[in-house]
């Protein structure tokens, strides 16, 4: 392979891994650049999960043998058996040089010499395949896993050349990795509630308006709870805010832990004491019993004064629901409701039938908004 056609290979690696938006699609778009840039008819990717002892398998890509799945879900091969990953990197920094990659051939001898791996031969005679280049991953000075890029038999067999060439794909691979992670990272955040670890309004924000668009393409069941927590003020006023934290985090806990009898639903904290759980498709039943919970096992934790909680459900006598902003307001005026009521169970919008005060508080041309402005769903018209 020539200069020019490798260079256009690393730069086709990069930009592929740089497009990725998920770790999955990293992973992938690393496998099939490599397995590209090299000529090889398949390519994996395998992190060293060293707390385990073991590779595992993130993603195979090409010409898959039986039994060989594109992102398996427990491929994993204990390290022991692989000698070079853990003796041959380590002699080589201990010499201080850089790992690089070697070859193996379904004959046995190797090119760059980590030492003879008869499982690695033993594999690529059983799945067809001539010879594998094995290139090591490092990250932050540490080993983080191997690029495997295998040829069909009777393809050219790799030699010194590819697996020089692989140590620099490698590299690049690495590099890809290391921002996939930040952006993760940083995706994670930016939806993530930094004291209780649930979902923020950002979040809730963009699932319900996804939920509300299927809802009106094919009547699908969208479900939002929405929780005050009362007596926060009065522990952070007795307690101090530490404390007031802790409950938030004991009810973030709780709220979870419910919410997991739904399937799919988010949970989330929208600010302040106020929480929420979103569920689209699951029918309200469900959705009623996972909040009539929350209210029992808020009501028992040793902080706080319970909770307060109403329900919006499409599945309800609610009116048309064509904004997310309306079924928000419904669950916020029954929310608001249960607080006046003092109310130990959800109050649920639509349940008392056309007439019902939730649906006309939320409906309210003259309700007045709320002072503290918490949310932008409130005082809007559809």
């Amino acid at each position: 392979m020539g200069e020019n056609r490798r260079l256009a290979a690393v730069v086709a690696l990069a930009q592929g891994m740089a497009a990725a938006h998920t770790p999955r699609e990293s992973w992938r778009a690393a496998a099939l650049g490599a397995c590209r840039a090299l000529d090889g008819s398949f390519a994996a990717l395998s992190v060293w999960e060293r707390e385990r002892g073991r590779l595992r398998v993130l993603v195979n890509v090409g010409d898959r043998a039986p039994g060989e799945e594109e992102f398996p879900e427990d491929e994993t091969y204990p390290v022991h058996q692989f000698p070079e990953i853990t003796e041959f990197l380590h002699e080589r920094w201990v010499a201080g040089g850089e790992p690089n990659a070697w070859v193996e051939t379904a004959e046995g001898p190797t090119a760059g010499r980590p030492g003879y791996c008869h499982q690695r031969v033993a594999a690529l005679r059983r799945r067809g395949r001539g010879s594998c280049v094995i290139a090591p991953i490092v990250q932050h000075g540490r080993a983080w896993g191997e690029l495997y890029v295998a040829r069909r038999t009777g393809a050219p067999v790799f030699g010194r050349a590819d697996a020089d060439f692989a140590t620099v794909l490698a590299a690049v691979v690495a590099a890809g990795l290391a921002q996939t992670e930040r952006l993760e990272e940083a995706r994670r955040l930016a939806f993530t509630d930094a004291l209780t670890g649930l979902a923020n309004r950002r979040a809730v924000d963009m699932r319900l308006e996804e939920a509300i668009e299927r809802h009106r393409a094919d009547g699908s069941v969208v479900s939002l709870v929405v929780c005050d927590l009362n007596g926060l003020k009065r522990v952070n006023d007795t307690l101090g805010h530490a404390v007031g934290d802790r409950l938030l985090e004991r009810f973030g806990s709780v709220l979870s832990l419910c919410g997991a009898m739904v399937p799919g639903a988010l949970v989330a904290r929208l600010g302040g004491d106020e929480f929420c759980l979103l569920a689209a498709g699951p029918p309200a039943d469900k959705v009623i019993k996972a909040a009539e919970e929350v209210c029992r096992r808020a009501a028992e934790l040793e902080l706080g004064e319970g909770v307060a909680c109403g329900i919006a459900s499409t599945e309800h006598a609610i009116g048309p629901v064509r904004s997310a902003r309306r079924l928000f307001r419904l669950a916020d005026a029954a929310q608001y409701r249960a607080k006046a009521l003092r109310a130990d169970r959800p109050v649920v919008a639509g349940r008392e039938g056309p007439d019902d005060p939730v649906v006309r508080l939320a409906d309210e041309p003259s309700r007045p908004p709320d002072p503290a402005e918490r949310r932008r769903f409130r005082g809007r018209r559809p």
